[in-house]
């Protein structure tokens, strides 16, 4: 029997152990880049001729490694492998499949400072964002397994008279993921087993700014004990391969965590039946945000400044979660406003793969810094700049922290998610004021309440429309069935990744009736 599940714990790179280990760890990985992963389809390894290079973001000279790229030929027959090696995978008591997963989060429990310093190099994640990002892909895999165990079998049913009755979750056939590149291990493997051991077999497309962790991945679940064939490798562009891969007549189920834009076209394209397909494709979607921080007048203004300088440039603002605008009550706006300020001027902005664990990092790439380049330009022309262009490295894709001020609610960068380091700072009038404003995206991911009256807080739980709602504390960091996470509207599927219900997404129930 497994031992209880229970998030892993996070450590403390003040002291000397975790400094060393981190320090040691990244010296240890730098010196092994530039290793060269092939496709893995149906357990054989493929060179295509082509690869998908990675490079380090704040260092682009610096080639982290590379993958094999795959043509729409090559989807297809990732597709076809994986359908064929279905049946038997999915024949696998959920136990078995269980202990794969539990097996590989041992592995990585092992190498969590070496995984976490390949992401300091990948995607320029901080040494803490790094660690964390390990441990939510060993809680998944735990946590999975384990609720794996729960589900298999036959579930409970009202008893009848003359007949025996039971209803089992069964797994659906080929799913195909698509993880996205700013939790490059994290999403990734979360989604991936999530699949694997509710007994659906896997064509995993990594995101191709962050295809070398995603590889990293895939050969612990091998070494953990999964079956040649169950998971295949295929990264690619989407242009090339993604239309191939969502509307293929044999894929049962798309897993997707990425941007609106690209969410919905899955969306779009999956809901058309292909020929020779005989069922409707089941789509898990996680896209964007536009995420906020409410703060009104009674709360705790230096507690909630600093909950908002984690939450707005944690990782660069590279997350679905991120605080990217900050709504205030008029009252405290210009006190609260000029604390978040003062703290988010004592950011350094450097590699992260540097000793002096630097808390920003640069964004994942040229085209990120591009478009993350021109909203600031708008910032500039719909309210006041109350911090940018602060000190950056020459070299990389870098941007600092950078705060707006005097934003309507209405301006774009209150409405259009921007991923990355930029603050739109909204003021309200009263609580309804705050909460209207709040609610008036199209998404509905994350939000955060600093208040400290009761009613106000029970009136935001009924009407402060997100999948993930915290109250005196940062909008991101979610923790596995702690906080299981998923969001409203154009956010997505509110598919409730890491909770007790998001396996049985994966699987398709079957109700079984003998009479005597």
């Amino acid at each position: 029997m497994f031992t209880p599940y229970r998030p892993e714990a996070y450590v403390d790179f003040s002291l000397d152990g975790p400094r060393s280990s981190m320090l040691h760890a990244i010296e240890h990985v730098g010196k092994h880049l530039g290793q060269s992963f092939p496709l893995k389809i149906d357990g054989k390894c493929i060179e295509t001729g082509q690869t998908i290079e990675s490079v380090n973001p704040a260092a682009p000279d610096q080639i982290i490694g590379s993958v094999a790229k795959a043509t729409a030929d090559h989807a297809d027959q990732a597709v076809r492998a994986a359908h064929a090696k279905f049946k038997e995978w999915s024949a696998w008591p959920g136990e078995s499949r269980a202990r794969i997963l539990v097996k590989a989060a041992a592995i990585m429990r092992r190498r969590v400072y070496d995984l976490s310093a390949l992401m300091c190099y990948e995607t320029s994640k901080s040494w803490l964002e790094a660690y964390a990002d390990t441990c939510e892909a060993i809680d998944f895999m735990d946590f999975y397994g384990r609720e794996m165990v729960r589900l298999d079998g036959s579930q409970p049913t009202t008893p009848f008279d003359g007949e025996e009755n039971e209803v089992r979750y069964i797994g659906m056939g080929v799913t195909v993921i698509i993880p996205p590149w700013n939790f490059p291990l994290a999403i990734c493997c979360g989604m991936t087993t999530a699949a694997l051991v509710t007994g659906n077999t896997v064509v995993l497309k990594p995101a191709s700014t962050a295809p070398i962790i995603a590889a990293t991945m895939v050969n612990i679940l091998e070494e953990a004990g999964l079956p040649p064939g169950v998971l295949n490798f295929c990264p690619g562009s989407g242009a090339a391969i993604g239309d191939t891969l969502v509307t293929h007549p044999l894929t049962r189920n798309i897993a997707f965590t990425g941007s609106m834009e690209v969410g919905l076209g899955i969306h779009e394209k999956a809901a058309r039946v292909s020929d020779g397909q005989i069922w409707l494709k089941r789509i898990i979607l996680e896209m964007g945000g536009k995420d906020c921080m409410v703060v009104d007048e009674t709360a705790d203004i230096d507690s909630a400044a600093e909950a908002v300088v984690a939450a707005a440039f944690g990782f660069q603002g590279q997350k679905c979660s991120a605080c990217s605008r900050l709504i205030a009550h008029e009252e405290v706006y210009d006190e609260l406003t000029s604390k978040v300020v003062e703290r988010a001027k004592q950011i350094v902005v450097g590699p992260t793969t540097s000793p002096e664990n630097i808390f920003m990092g640069a964004v994942i790439d040229q085209a990120a810094h591009k478009k993350i380049s021109e909203y600031i330009q708008i910032g500039k022309k719909e309210g006041k700049l109350l911090l940018g262009d602060g000190s950056i490295p020459e070299v990389g894709y870098f941007i600092p922290p950078t705060i707006f001020g005097d934003i309507d609610r209405n301006a774009r960068i209150a409405q259009e998610e921007i991923f990355g380091p930029v603050l739109a700072c909204i003021k309200g009038k009263d609580f309804d004021d705050l909460l209207a404003i709040a609610n008036g995206t199209q998404f509905g991911l994350t939000g955060a309440l600093y208040s400290n009256d009761r009613q106000r807080l029970e009136q935001a739980r009924r009407e402060f429309h997100v999948g993930n709602l915290y109250f005196n504390r940062k909008c991101t960091g979610a923790l596995v069935d702690v906080q299981p996470f998923g969001g409203f509207n154009m956010s997505g599927t509110d598919s409730k990744a890491g909770g007790r219900d998001y396996l049985q997404l994966f699987m398709q129930a079957k109700t079984i009736c003998e009479r005597w």
